[in-house]
């Protein structure tokens, strides 16, 4: 591949990055310029084959990740729950509470690994394949977060009554909008499981691109 095919593709990919890191259901061109480093221009440029082949979605100057990063994620979700697994196991029994992955699908999140701390006499049991909405709990906020600034969240009672949680995005993983966390049945240091989440998901987010 020649320089300027590579850095084209490079710019493509972190457009790609660009619009899944995005908090919300979209972004704009002028965000993404700035975050790429390019101009609007170029933006509109390199969307084009995106678009095509359905991996964003543009209406006007507002952009969001499109049907076919879904069927990429189903197809890398053997792999994901198998890197998921011993992060998931490290993190609940350092947390004491019951560990999960959830992948935003439209306006929902899926559960898709799930890891109870094994020294607890009472924890939350989280069902693997739960859904409920993507605005909802923990996970919902942390979807929401942007890349710059806390980057945990926490939520009490919500989305069920009792229920206390931590999470953090996973970021870095293209194709991938995601959030890993923890829920509890009592009250939970935010500020250190906090800290233990983001160190979680950022061992999953190295794996996933290793």
């Amino acid at each position: 591949m020649s320089g300027e095919g590579s850095l084209t593709l490079d710019r493509g990919l972190a457009l790609l990055q660009a619009v899944a890191d995005a908090a919300g259901s979209s972004t704009t061109v002028t965000e993404l310029a700035d975050v790429v480093g390019t101009s609007r221009a170029a933006v509109y440029r390199l969307l084009v084959p995106l678009v095509e082949r359905g991996l964003v979605w543009r209406d006007g100057s507002h952009v969001r990740l499109g049907a076919g990063v879904l069927r990429l994620a189903e197809q890398m979700l053997p792999r994901v729950r198998a890197a998921a697994r011993p992060v998931l196991r490290g993190l609940a029994d350092a947390t004491g509470a019951t560990a999960h992955l959830s992948m935003a699908e439209g306006d929902q999140v899926h559960v898709v690994a799930v890891a109870e701390p094994s020294w607890t006499t009472f924890h939350v049991a989280y069902r693997l394949g739960s859904r409920h909405p993507a605005s909802r709990g923990a996970v919902g906020k942390a979807l929401a977060l942007r890349p710059k600034g806390r980057g945990w969240a926490a939520a009490s009672g919500d989305p069920q009554p009792g229920i206390h949680g931590v999470a953090t995005p996973v970021r870095g993983v293209v194709g991938i909008r995601a959030a890993l966390g923890v829920v509890s049945l009592t009250p939970l240091d935010n500020a250190l499981v906090g800290a233990q989440v983001q160190e979680a998901a950022s061992a999953l987010a190295a794996s996933l691109r290793g």
